[in-house]
């Protein structure tokens, strides 16, 4: 007999919130330096400006005549792209565009744009193979 599988449910807002603030709590205080607006769970679904079926699931924000540092995560695109997978899979997704947007706001502040170029090859294939 096969064990019984718990049916899939999406994460509620304030379980994405509580999965992120746990995440970001585990990281070492100097990884947020200078992100003096924080991260920030918001309940917008965000399409790409890049077109298609993509969906932006977290953003850095570095604004210095505005706001400031900052991370936004989209509740709603994330919940387009990883809302069927399990609780556990739902998770890690959080954890990794907190660690993406995170890596953002790092390279920011030590002038590099590696991940920038990395995103940007990302996007270019995925135009090729959905442009045909």
């Amino acid at each position: 007999m096969e064990p019984e599988q718990k049916p899939r449910r999406t994460l509620s807002f304030e379980e994405a919130q509580a999965v992120l603030d746990e995440a970001a709590e585990a990281l070492p205080p100097e990884i947020f330096r200078e992100l003096n607006g924080g991260i920030v769970l918001l309940p917008d679904l965000v399409h790409s400006p890049h077109g298609g079926t993509l969906y932006t699931l977290g953003t850095y924000h570095n604004q210095p005549m505005g706001l400031g540092r900052y991370i936004s995560i989209y509740y709603g695109s994330f919940v387009q792209v990883h809302g069927r997978a399990s609780e556990e899979a739902q998770k890690q997704a959080l954890r990794e565009v907190l660690h993406h947007e995170l890596t953002h706001h790092i390279e920011s502040l030590a002038g590099v744009r590696d991940l920038e170029v990395k995103d940007e090859i990302f996007i270019e294939n995925y135009r090729e193979n959905n442009n045909k």
